[in-house]
């Protein structure tokens, strides 16, 4: 046989489509005549449930300098932020104070301030110049200070313990003294001292919205 005799004898698109219908229809015929001498019911397979598309995930809001507003954990020694709508977690805080700044743009600033300090993480004496740098130049509406007020002096925030040589003797609190931790942290922050606020906290998880 030619190739031009192969081309001209080579079924069509239609006669295809005719002879998939003709196998179709004998094949449904032949399973419905197999159930009926079986005596088995003939069932028809049901088209696969639509499976729903999966809810877009709604973007994080951000503030001005591009911080996703979530939920940010801060430990010992740490210095973060979250941007408007978010909140801070201080977890486990016994001795140590937290301090917030409240951005008038909405947006947390936080540390996180432990006695001792943590390895690769920030001493008492160096968290406030951090946090301020932290902030830099964003207008701040209030700074909140919370946590474990009777343990600290507040010298420690301008000088931690562990710098205290083995002939000096290192202050300790013989009692609260929120107002002397208030003058400090405005101090350390450039910030007015009626913008600072106080508060001894049980022990535990501090949450900041």
């Amino acid at each position: 046989m030619s190739i031009r005799q192969n081309r001209r004898t080579a079924p069509t698109a239609a006669s295809l489509t005719a002879v998939l219908a003709v196998l179709a229809l004998q094949c449904a015929t032949g399973t419905a005549a197999q159930a009926q001498a079986t005596g088995q019911p003939h069932t028809v397979a049901a088209a696969p449930a639509a499976v729903p598309a999966p809810a877009p995930t709604p973007a994080p809001a951000v503030d001005g300098r591009g911080v996703q507003a979530l939920q940010v954990r801060i430990t010992e020694g740490q210095v973060r932020e979250v941007g408007r709508g978010g909140s801070i977690l201080y977890p486990s805080v016994t001795s140590c104070l937290t301090i917030t700044v409240r951005l008038r743009g909405g947006g947390l600033v936080g540390t996180h301030a432990s006695l001792f300090q943590v390895p690769g993480e920030y001493r008492s004496d160096q968290i406030l110049a951090t946090l301020r740098k932290q902030v830099g130049d964003r207008r701040v509406s209030a700074v909140e200070v919370r946590g474990a007020v009777g343990a600290w002096d507040p010298g420690y925030l301008v000088k931690a313990i562990e710098s205290y040589g083995p002939d000096e003797e290192v202050p300790y609190p013989v009692k609260p003294d929120p107002d002397g931790i208030a003058q400090a942290v405005a101090h350390g922050l450039g910030q007015p001292r009626e913008k600072v606020t106080v508060e001894d906290v049980p022990d535990g998880d501090i949450t900041v919205r």
